[in-house]
């Protein structure tokens, strides 16, 4: 079987032949913070989701790892987004530069109306990224300086 035909081949259950493509879903996205609990409270006023975990790091744990979880809604389906504590956490530059931390991910949220969109991303704490490659999409960072993006 070609590698085409192992993208194109349908998902199976259990027990299928060997070779077929097993039933993959990508559910949710972690994303390192320095601060887990504000950027996940941050994110559920932006999207309209729900924090369902707040951990605080057991006392006698070494990595001091602390995280957070945001839900969708009760109901819809949708990401899921983890945050998880980063202690040598340094914001990434975006757009990149040469020899500063980079972004590795971002997320892309559809928005039905692009300027109230933006203004409600501000009002929950975001602010405008200096450098706006597209005229339908507004780069925005979270209280951490992560990017992401709104676009209609």
């Amino acid at each position: 079987m070609s590698d085409d035909d192992l993208a194109t081949a349908p998902a199976h259950s259990a027990g299928s032949s060997a070779g077929r493509r097993p039933i993959l879903r990508a559910t949710s996205v972690t994303i390192s913070t320095a601060h887990p609990h504000e950027a996940a409270h941050f994110y559920a006023r932006l999207l309209g989701g729900r924090v369902v975990v707040e951990e605080e790091a057991a006392p006698d744990d070494p990595t001091g790892i602390t995280w957070a979880q945001v839900k969708p809604p009760e109901g819809e389906d949708g990401l899921t987004i983890n945050l998880e504590h980063e202690r040598e956490w340094s914001p990434p530059v975006w757009p990149a530069r040469a020899g500063e931390q980079r972004s590795t991910q971002h997320l892309d949220v559809q928005v039905d109306d692009l300027d109230a969109a933006v203004a409600w991303a501000r009002e929950c704490g975001a602010r405008e990224a200096d450098v706006q490659p597209q005229e339908e999409v507004r780069v925005l960072l979270d209280l951490d300086g992560h990017p992401f993006c709104l676009f209609l």
